[in-house]
């Protein structure tokens, strides 16, 4: 079921009904009559359209932004700095998707030999309501723009922003068919990956639904990328500027909740610097404000649905019954809303939930370290492996010790960002394939080899 649930207030805001089989297949049928004529279009058209998404989008993004907020409590600055990033996957691809799939000519016995970039067809995509926004275009566009077609399944609880999405590429002047929402059911989504014309799936989600995924991917022979969330480790290393990895590392954290699949999850301190980081750490927790996503003054809102404040709670307190301690904050707020304090632990069992699972919330889980090499062991001890952050201000031991690290990207002396011109994925249990830059156009197109003699 597909409802809007403000998760501030627990109001109800409106309840979408989900497509009959009929209209399910009828919308699917059209995606891929779209893609016949769309896939003959020339870059510059292309271009052209997903500029006009930019102007679309910015134009509402007051709209777009508070229908983010209500539906799944980001703080509304976050929410237009959402819409606002959004539009520079349009700009990039609009700017570069013609020079990344250009014929490549390659010297052979042949007279001429080239590879072509092809588009597959109608490309599913699977997206959460963590950055509602951001997750869909930084998918879709490059889809399109290599001349798919794009059909999305939002998840359930932003149907609203599934709603606004679809009608900003509508405005754009996109043929009918080119980005198409379904209100579906999860068994109707098995039979969509399923239909003929669809060709390709990424889904940004849970292990859970990852393994689903690639499973009915796999025997129907499709392609498909993985983005399956992340514990990502934050390492500050004996030198490193503490005042600035504090302050970092507090944002890297609690933005969105805490509820970001490149979130620092695990801060990773050398131990002759960890009273003093913790210090200036915990302070800055401590003076976060919770509450209302539409004040000025909140930095944290609440939980997205009462069943991830829920699951929350619980791998908390798992964890400090097998004997975690928390430094601060470990409940939940007493109002309305899905609120959680901020919350620190530390003395971390091997085996319990802040060590071994994904703590999706506002938890920092420290593990203190002897040296650099149980720095870079404890790291690396975790099914994991999509963003990580090191410390350091020695150049050549950072990069050094990120090239040890196992994960889709290491930021240095920094949080890690999800950004257009740069590839975006994980390894391990994080999943697999690109999203961004480059590689992501490259996923969803036929490398085509071409000769003449």
């Amino acid at each position: 079921m597909y409802q809007s649930i403000n998760p501030a207030t627990q109001e109800y805001i409106k309840k979408y009904d989900t497509l009959t089989d009929i209209q399910l297949y009828s919308k699917l049928d059209s995606a891929a009559k779209a893609f016949e004529s769309w896939k003959l279009t020339s870059f510059a058209e292309r271009s052209k359209l997903m500029l006009n998404v930019i102007d679309i989008t910015l134009a509402a993004k007051d709209e777009y932004a508070r229908t983010i907020s209500q539906e799944m409590g980001k703080p509304y600055a976050e929410a237009i700095a959402e819409v606002e990033k959004s539009t520079t996957a349009c700009k990039y691809y609009a700017e570069n998707a013609e020079k990344f799939l250009i014929k490549k000519f390659i010297p052979t016995q042949h007279k001429e030999s080239y590879i072509s970039h092809d588009p597959l067809g109608v490309i599913y995509i699977i997206m959460p309501w963590n950055f509602p926004f951001w997750q869909v275009f930084r998918c879709a566009v490059p889809a399109i723009m290599a001349g798919n077609v794009v059909v999305l399944k939002h998840a359930e609880n932003v149907p609203g922003c599934a709603e606004n999405l679809e009608k900003i590429f509508k405005q754009s002047g996109f043929p009918e068919g080119v980005f198409t929402n379904l209100f579906i059911s999860h068994e109707q989504s098995d039979n969509v990956i399923n239909f003929k014309g669809v060709k390709g799936v990424s889904l940004t989600g849970s292990e859970r639904a990852g393994g689903a995924v690639a499973c009915i991917a796999g025997k129907a022979i499709k392609r498909s990328v993985l983005e399956l969330g992340g514990s990502d480790p934050f390492i500050v290393l004996e030198d490193a500027d503490i005042e600035n990895a504090a302050e970092t590392g507090v944002k890297a954290r609690m933005q969105n909740c805490g509820q970001s699949c490149i979130a620092a999850k695990r801060f990773i301190l050398h131990k002759n610097i960890a009273n003093k980081f913790l210090s200036v750490f915990i302070e800055k927790v401590e003076a976060l404000s919770v509450g209302d996503p539409f004040e000025g003054k909140t930095n944290i809102g609440p939980l997205a649905r009462p069943d991830l404040l829920d699951t929350l709670e619980k791998q908390i307190q798992k964890s400090v019954t097998m004997g975690a301690k928390i430094l601060t904050g470990g409940t939940r707020i007493n109002s309305k809303g899905n609120f959680f304090k901020p919350t620190v632990l530390i003395n971390i069992p091997k085996n319990s939930p802040a060590y071994s699972e994904e703590v999706f919330g506002p938890c920092a889980s420290v593990f203190i370290a002897e040296n650099d090499e149980d720095a870079l062991r404890i790291a690396n001890d975790t099914n994991f492996g999509l963003g990580a952050s090191l410390w350091t201000k020695d150049k050549e031991k950072a990069m050094a010790f990120s090239r040890r690290i196992d994960s889709g990207s290491v930021f240095l002396n920094s949080m890690v960002k999800s950004d257009a011109t740069l590839p975006f994925g994980g390894v391990k249990h994080s999943g697999y394939g690109r999203e961004l830059s480059e590689a992501g156009i490259h996923e969803f197109v036929n490398v085509k080899t071409i000769t003449w003699d």
